[in-house]
């Protein structure tokens, strides 16, 4: 048979260790915004729940009994902890304290994300921001393992379930090739030509590269990489070093058209146009610093109330 617990009222608790911690009964009547003889009540009423004597009164002040200091051993940690949680939720609050975590592609990334990420360090200089640079299935599998707050990556997204997405941006990708492929840019190149030339992608686990084979498919054709790269960033030093075509977003290869590093080569069959989205689990809450971010992702005004 299960022993009766005691059930005492945790303001017992708070009053003993504030009582207990500075030895004087008068000083935790300060400190607590209340009066001596309501915190002897207390303290009367807290020994009498326990069976026990917790306190040893005198003109001195307050010591702790054997039986005082172990509870006071206990209650310490729990006001203790219970106070920097407050504080934290203060600071939090405040968006004084706390970070937010985001797993985003690459192109993503130097598209929109970094922008965003100015914009926000600028308003809360004290929020920790915490980036992993993932492919968009890999951003996603965290998200669903509850690693960061949200996903920004790019279309297609695969989103399922409690996963939502949440379109923030269009963007047009482009093929570009190095020196060696410079005439090409004088003429339309079709999908089937392009694949008499070496061909720079994405690998086969990333959403970009289905983007590609989707493409290729609706003109009955099957795309193939001449060489993989792990990450978009990766495409254009090798598009550079003339190592085959490939297709990159338009803002990222701009500075190198300038510059005339790399070639714009016309396609006779459009690219579909692309998205930046955020991703988040609708089953999540998230904290108030990431509802900040999410609002400046969203172009929403940030500290505005949401519903």
């Amino acid at each position: 048979m299960l022993e009766e617990t005691v059930n005492v009222n945790y303001e017992y608790y708070r009053v003993f260790y504030y009582a207990a911690k500075y030895q004087s009964l008068t000083k935790a009547a300060d400190l607590l915004g209340s009066n001596q003889p309501n915190v002897s009540r207390c303290m009367s009423k807290l020994e009498q729940e326990l069976g026990c004597r917790l306190l040893l009164r005198s003109h001195r002040g307050v010591s702790l009994t054997p039986e005082g200091e172990l509870l006071f051993s206990h209650v310490q940690v729990a006001c203790e902890h219970l106070q920097t949680a407050e504080e934290e939720l203060s600071g939090s609050r405040g968006l004084e304290t706390g970070s937010v975590s985001i797993g985003a592609s690459e192109t993503a990334l130097h598209v929109m994300l970094l922008q965003k990420m100015r914009e926000f360090r600028m308003r809360y200089p004290s929020i920790r921001l915490q980036i992993t640079n993932d492919s968009t299935p890999q951003a996603l599998a965290a998200l669903r393992g509850g690693r960061v707050d949200f996903a920004v990556v790019t279309t297609p997204t695969g989103a399922e379930g409690p996963l939502r997405e949440v379109q923030l941006g269009s963007f047009q990708e482009i093929l570009v090739g190095g020196p060696k492929f410079s005439a090409l840019a004088a003429r339309k190149l079709t999908l089937r030509e392009l694949m008499e030339f070496p061909l720079i992608l994405l690998g086969k686990e990333t959403m970009t590269y289905r983007f590609y084979e989707r493409l290729f498919l609706l003109h009955n054709l099957s795309v193939r990489a001449d060489t993989e790269a792990a990450t978009a960033d990766q495409i254009l030093p090798l598009v550079k070093n003339d190592l085959g075509l490939g297709f990159l977003p338009e803002p990222l290869a701009l500075d190198a058209l300038k510059r005339g590093e790399v070639f714009r080569i016309p396609l006779a069959e459009p690219i579909p146009e692309r998205h930046i989205c955020m991703v988040k689990d609708s089953s999540r809450i998230l904290s108030i610093a990431a509802k900040e971010f999410e609002k400046i992702l969203c172009g929403k005004t940030p500290g505005a109330a949401t519903g």
